[in-house]
């Protein structure tokens, strides 16, 4: 009877355990909007397009008023989920496309493996954007133990959702035909994983729309509601995105911003689903929830977003392409209505949220974000003094967007390439105060310019030679399957272990010495300033 009775309070203890486990640790939900204006939310002045759910997180949160990203789509997810830099990974000129065959090295550590390693669920309910060739790519091969969504990019706001005519939507790598708004399916899922959750563990949930990316579209009340707004948005300062507007006007092309906002509008709903479920399911304090967009808002004639004041949009490395709507809301941590000045950016997320959690960042490589929860809960100032990098060759290729820059100096540089000319253009801002870019001093601290191109020049150097660059087309001939979820190679075909290319074994080293500026052929290789561009200082 000892026996027994002990058996039993050993498992009361237990339960109590997991409970008390269960509360300790703080849900988690990203949530991360594609190419969303930075003037387009409520809570930065906008008096037309509603975003309600967007305002109660910032009002109930804190605002994250220097949240950085990268200029488009795959770097910004890649930079998330693994906390490292995508020069690093092989992504950061250009998105992940359907033909290609690359992702994320399976070496690298995904957000969702620590957290499903500590005890938490963990779900993606959205777009993927890393990887689709190889099973090894796949949500569910990093850490999601639920994964339901698309694994490109614009499949389309309504069924059938399609990459390139290929049905792109799925259910843990089953093909489904669920029937609705995108926007509103994310939603419902979500709040069903929510509601059908083990209550004994915490959850990590990763919900990234594809609102409000083009092509846009929204259900027919949205439409209306929104259907007499007038564009009355000022220049982007971004030269190619004013052209295609201004080109539009010429031809009378009805205007992108009336649709783009009643996608923005929708997402919104969505987002307010998310949050009744958390307040109807006792959750709202120790939950936290943190949202932001991937890349600035689409200025562009078809993709209707404003940035203003910033300067530029998606794609550019002007703060309009990389300074981005974030706000960030934890009830029993963050006191309502703040704001965060400290730069911080979309690598940083993966040590700060680990460190929420009171998760160890034990990684395969090192970090390259910074643990930003200090300055987030106890309003400390994070000075930022080493660089930032950023980078874009999208959508001309050998037409370079990149940056570096700190809490006192940024460069833009603007960089095409011809067949036997190259020009580069100089832009250099006092950021702090000049934060709109209208000012450049290029001309005036030639030492700085200098300065800070020869690091951009050694940043460079880290990418591998066969990473993402800008490609609009497929090769000549490809096909697009029938149905994406039957596209990935599964492990039991595939080799045990990464590929180690053409050269011989012992002529990589040397190899990669002579490639130089060429990019690097060994993964992972920082190389020293002294070799010329080779010898691995960190292998």
């Amino acid at each position: 009877m000892v026996r027994i009775g002990a058996f039993f309070f050993g498992v009361i203890i237990l339960l109590t355990s997991s409970s008390v486990f269960a509360g300790d640790k703080p849900n988690i939900i990203v949530m991360v909007a594609d190419d969303l204006g930075w003037a387009d939310v409520g809570f930065h002045g906008n008096q037309i397009i509603e975003t309600p759910s967007l305002d109660r997180i910032a009002a109930e949160g804190t605002q994250l008023n220097r949240f950085y990203t990268t200029p488009i789509c795959s770097p910004t997810r890649a930079a998330l989920m693994t906390g490292r830099d995508p020069i690093r990974l092989g992504v950061a000129y250009s998105t992940i496309m359907p033909w290609h065959n690359n992702g994320i090295h399976p070496e690298e550590t995904f957000l969702p493996e620590l957290f499903a390693g500590a005890g938490y669920q963990t779900a993606m309910v959205g777009k993927w954007h890393l990887g689709h060739a190889q099973q090894t790519y796949h949500p569910n091969a990093r850490g999601f133990e639920h994964f339901y969504g698309h694994l490109h990019t614009e499949v389309g706001f309504f069924p059938p959702f399609a990459s390139l005519g290929g049905k792109d939507f799925q259910r843990n790598g089953v093909s489904i035909d669920d029937q609705g708004y995108e926007s509103y399916l994310l939603a419902d899922e979500v709040s069903r994983y929510i509601r059908e959750r083990d209550a004994d563990k915490p959850f990590f949930i990763y919900m990234p729309f594809i609102a409000p990316h083009t092509p846009l579209d929204a259900p027919e009340d949205l439409k209306a509601k929104y259907a007499d707004m007038e564009d009355d948005r000022g220049k982007s300062r971004s030269k190619m995105a004013d052209n295609t507007r201004f080109m539009a006007k010429v031809t009378r092309r009805e205007s992108a911003r009336p649709m783009y906002a009643a996608v923005v509008d929708g997402m919104d709903q969505s987002i307010g689903r998310v949050l009744d479920t958390l307040d109807a399911e006792g959750l709202t304090d120790n939950t936290i929830v943190l949202f932001f967009s991937d890349n600035g808002g689409a200025v562009y004639a078809i993709g209707g977003a404003d940035n203003a004041p910033l300067r530029g949009g998606k794609g550019d490395t002007f703060e309009g392409g990389i300074r981005v709507v974030a706000t960030m809301r934890w009830p029993e941590k963050i006191a309502a209505g703040g704001k965060v000045d400290s730069i911080m950016s979309v690598m940083d997320v993966f040590p700060t949220l680990l460190a929420a959690a009171g998760i160890e960042p034990e990684t395969r490589h090192r970090l390259d974000g910074r643990n930003l929860l200090p300055a987030i809960v106890e309003g400390e100032r994070i000075a930022r003094e080493d660089l930032l990098f950023f980078i874009a060759e999208s959508p001309f290729k050998n037409t370079v967007n990149v940056t570096a820059f700190n809490d006192e100096w940024k460069l833009v540089q603007r960089i095409e390439t011809g067949f036997t000319s190259v020009e580069v253009s100089n832009f250099l801002f006092d950021i702090n105060a000049d934060p709109n870019e209208y000012q450049n001093l290029a001309l005036e601290h030639p030492d700085v310019v200098a300065e800070l191109a020869d690091e951009i020049r050694h940043w460079r150097n880290l990418y591998p030679v066969a990473g993402t660059r800008s490609e609009l087309m497929p090769p000549p001939g490809w096909r697009a399957p029938l149905d994406w979820a039957d596209y990935p190679l599964q492990n039991d075909a595939l080799q045990g272990e990464a590929s180690g290319g053409m050269p011989p074994e012992n002529a990589i080293r040397m190899l990669d010495w002579q490639y130089g500026e060429n990019g690097r052929l060994i993964y992972n290789c920082e190389p020293y300033r002294w070799a010329g561009g080779g010898l691995c200082k960190n292998q």
